[in-house]
């Protein structure tokens, strides 16, 4: 049975029982696992975990493939240039997308910290910003494929080398692009809701409901940070290497 303690507040509360019980109480109740910590954060932490195991599955499925394939694998610094004003640009497409990238999450930070104090007019407005440089990256991204599709880059060819080019490339950047799309609607959605007032007022609807709470900024500056540290690695394994 387990033993009980009383608070300073005078309110009961479980103590945690010695030894293996302990151990099993600890892993068996979340209220102990996540002591404070809401449960909108603790669910964006988990599906950020499985995430993580998701794009380290694609990367490592791409080192794998890059090197056991006996087929040239093709240069990214001339797969991916651009001709700009007859100079020949190495990845100057993919260090623009990066310094965007880069740059919304300094302006998601900063809405983080204006929403803690419940200045909802730059909450929102650096919410926007950050909303647009996401837009950007994919508007970036979107030019990219078009780009490597004309000169006939496929999933399953190319005419640079290595065939496993085209199926990697589309998938990370891909799955990687969707990521950011939807955090952009996501952050256009939240923004809204903070220039209406709607976490002052308790408007009925979703993340709405308590009161004065902008915790769900922060969230979504959790998602926004991972999509951009995700990016990092993509942009070090797939375009430097």
């Amino acid at each position: 049975m387990a033993e009980t303690a009383l608070t300073n507040a005078g309110q009961q509360t479980r103590a945690r029982p010695a030894g293996l019980r302990g151990i099993v109480a600890d892993w068996s109740s979340d209220q102990r696992a996540f002591k404070d910590v809401s449960w909108g954060k603790a669910m964006m932490w988990i599906f950020l975990l499985s995430d993580t195991f998701i794009f380290g599955c694609f990367l490592l499925s791409y080192m794998t493939a890059r090197m056991s394939t006996t087929v040239p694998w093709p240069n990214p610094s001339e797969v991916f240039a651009l001709e700009i004003a007859g100079q020949h640009l190495p990845l100057i497409l993919i260090a623009i997308m990066t310094f965007v990238l880069i740059s919304s999450s300094g302006t998601m930070a900063m809405a983080v910290n204006y929403g803690y104090r419940r200045d909802r007019r730059k909450t929102a407005i650096l919410m926007l910003v950050t909303a647009v440089f996401g837009a950007m990256f994919v508007g970036m991204q979107a030019f990219e494929w078009t780009k490597l599709i004309t000169e006939g880059a496929r999933p399953w060819e190319n005419p640079w080398g290595a065939a496993q080019f085209g199926a990697s490339f589309f998938m990370i950047t891909g799955f990687h692009g969707t990521h950011v799309t939807i955090g952009v609607i996501f952050l256009i959605i939240i923004a809204r809701k903070v220039w209406r007032g709607d976490f002052d007022t308790e408007r009925r609807g979703f993340f709405t409901s308590r009161k004065g709470q902008y915790e769900i900024v922060e969230i979504t500056g959790l998602y926004w940070h991972f999509v951009d540290l995700v990016w990092v690695f993509i942009f070090a394994f797939f375009y430097l290497w």
